[in-house]
């Protein structure tokens, strides 16, 4: 019964939202409550939901605070070269703009923590990808996969995870894995080629000249050619990309947004003076962060708290500061709080556990000798359905242990689990991902209408190459 329930749960979330028939928000909290209650948990779906409050309470803390750290940087100017520079990498290929969204998001991933990765992607490509009349869906697929798939890092969480629950080491779980790693960023960057060959033949080849690095929002239609190449300005391209293309989301950026005004030389909130010490707060917070020697919601705290103190000592500026990155803060934190939903009522109710024993004791016998590949293709679905938590030492240990009875080593069932990092980081229970979609202005349907599938095969990519170079058995 509760194995229904769990599963009709998740498959009735996923067809509202992927078919737009309700928000994330409402999805997340009036599915979950409603077969709750159907399970006959009553009043007790009340400390279910709590709970699920309480263990993302600090998630919820640390995106709050590194929208407004990273949009204060964002504000200030910090970004801007970087932006200018790729522009110049860019030249007048899509294609390359894409291809360096994956590179930039793999890099950015090597600090293990996926909000960062799409923070800082996001604010450094998203003006340009609105400014070239690129689709933001694009650039979700893109920095998604690559971050996904990085995600195996020892440090990332999974691995670790995986490692603690079989009391085994983490660098013999990860280390055969690295040439299944480089296999599923190769596959990544295939990805990212396509959907760039994919927007260079819609939108052509664009002639990028020095109105787009420092464009008014004044800029006209003078200046456009008749031929097969089109010179955009901000004007012109910030707020189109959805109209012109159908990898469009219904909620798209507009020209207000602090994101696509980053190449604006004219700002006010520009400090171009305090530029080294915007660098040095950054690349201090991002070396406290990599050290993890302070829990990450106190740490952005902080720094965004010195950021305001440094940038904005006015106290109305600091006020103006904040309302202007409002909208991404309130959409991000409830998703976050409404995902908490579902995992207490997923949790409580023991849906978990039930699942985790009906997978163990469904398993025919003749599949035991691959008890390996099971257990790598149920991680596609399953950690994408529940938390990495809950599938690493819920459902893990159980299929682990009845591996262990044909002979397959603890070590060899965690780096086949791993592989589904990618299609996890998809899902609407992993906060980074409802961070990424909102500052990007793209609805969570259109990102996993295109990513999911793409996703699925990086994830096998990585499973069968671990089985040819004998890190997984077959």
């Amino acid at each position: 019964m509760l194995v229904a329930l769990g599963l009709a749960m998740v498959a009735t979330f996923m067809f509202l939202i992927i078919t737009k028939r309700a928000t994330p928000v409402v999805a997340l909290i009036l599915v979950p409550v409603a077969f709750a209650l159907f399970a006959g948990a009553g009043l007790g779906v009340s400390d279910m939901i709590k709970d699920g409050i309480a263990d993302l309470a600090p998630t919820a803390a640390m995106l709050f605070f590194a929208i407004i750290f990273f949009g204060l940087m964002i504000d200030v100017g910090l970004f801007d070269p970087i932006v200018r520079f790729i522009v110049r990498l860019v030249r007048n290929d899509p294609a390359r703009l894409v291809v360096g969204t994956a590179a930039l998001a793999a890099v950015v991933s090597l600090d293990g923590d996926g909000s960062t990765t799409f923070i800082i992607t996001t604010a450094a490509l998203l003006p340009l990808y609105l400014k070239l009349g690129v689709s933001p869906v694009v650039l979700t697929v893109v920095a998604g996969l690559a971050n996904g798939t990085m995600n195996i890092l020892p440090w990332g969480g999974p691995t670790a995870r995986a490692a603690t629950a079989l009391k085994i080491d983490t660098n013999a779980v990860f280390l055969p894995m690295l040439p299944a790693l480089a296999a599923g960023m190769l596959v990544v960057f295939a990805f990212a080629f396509h959907l760039g060959v994919l927007e260079r033949r819609r939108i052509g080849r664009i002639e990028i000249r020095e109105s787009v690095l420092a464009s008014s929002r004044g800029a006209g239609r003078d200046d456009m050619p008749t031929g097969g190449s089109a010179s955009i300005t901000a004007a012109e391209a910030v707020g189109t990309p959805a109209a012109d293309s159908s990898w469009g989301s219904d909620d798209a950026n507009d020209g207000d947004s602090a994101l696509t005004c980053v190449l604006n030389p004219t700002r006010t909130t520009l400090r171009p003076k305090l530029f080294w010490v915007n660098a040095a707060l950054t690349v201090a917070l991002l070396a406290v962060l990599g050290a993890d020697i302070i829990a990450i919601p106190v740490l952005f705290m902080i720094a965004a708290a010195i950021a305001l103190a440094v940038n904005f000592p006015h106290l109305k500026d600091q006020q103006e500061a904040i309302t202007r990155h409002s909208s991404s803060i309130v959409s991000v934190v409830a998703m976050v709080l409404a995902a908490a939903v579902l995992t207490g009522v997923f949790s409580g109710t023991g849906m978990v556990d039930a699942i985790a024993r009906w997978l163990a004791d469904g398993i025919p016998s003749w599949m035991g000798p691959h008890m390996a590949v099971v257990i790598g293709v149920l991680s596609i679905p399953l950690t994408f359905l529940m938390s990495n938590d809950a599938f690493y030492f819920g459902v893990l240990p159980v299929l682990s242990k009845t591996a262990a009875e044909y002979g397959i080593d603890p070590t060899e069932m965690a780096r086949a689990s791993i592989t589904g990092q990618p299609f996890h980081m998809q899902s609407p229970l992993v906060p980074a991902i409802l961070l990424l979609v909102a500052l990007a202005g793209v609805s969570l349907a259109d990102h996993h209408k295109q990513v999911l599938w793409r996703a699925a095969l990086v994830s096998l990519a990585m499973l069968v190459v671990g089985g040819l170079i004998g890190a997984i058995p077959l």
